[in-house]
């Protein structure tokens, strides 16, 4: 699965579940962390938390694991690291504040129109 393919997946996972503010940047041109960067937001800690938790089943299910996983216990902002895809899924608190949109503007932001709901 190619690390496009794991960003549509992770994209649509936290679609399933009402993630809101969907993102997929790609950021391969503009950065060595990863190929694309996933960012969504959730309405409550626990929403955060179960967003989380879906990306991680949809992705292992497809056979990829996570490498590394931040913040889960802060329900602000988790952090899931697939090393060619990064997940973030943030409070919408937390979101405006560290506000990786921003910081990732640079990078091309993937049309998810047909993609997801």
């Amino acid at each position: 699965m190619t690390s496009y393919e794991q960003a549509v997946l992770a994209a649509k996972a936290i679609s399933g579940k009402k993630g809101l503010d969907i993102q997929v940047i790609e950021i391969s041109d503009v950065s060595v962390l990863a190929d694309y960067m996933v960012i969504a937001t959730g309405n409550s800690s626990t929403h955060v938390k179960a967003l989380a938790d879906e990306v991680e089943y949809q992705l292992d299910k497809a056979g990829i694991s996570v490498s590394h996983i931040e913040g889960y216990r802060s329900n602000t902002w988790i952090l899931l690291d697939y090393i060619d895809v990064i997940v973030n899924v943030f409070s919408d608190e937390a979101r405006e504040f560290y506000d990786l949109d921003r910081l990732w503007q640079d990078g091309k932001a993937v049309d998810l129109t047909d993609i997801i709901d």
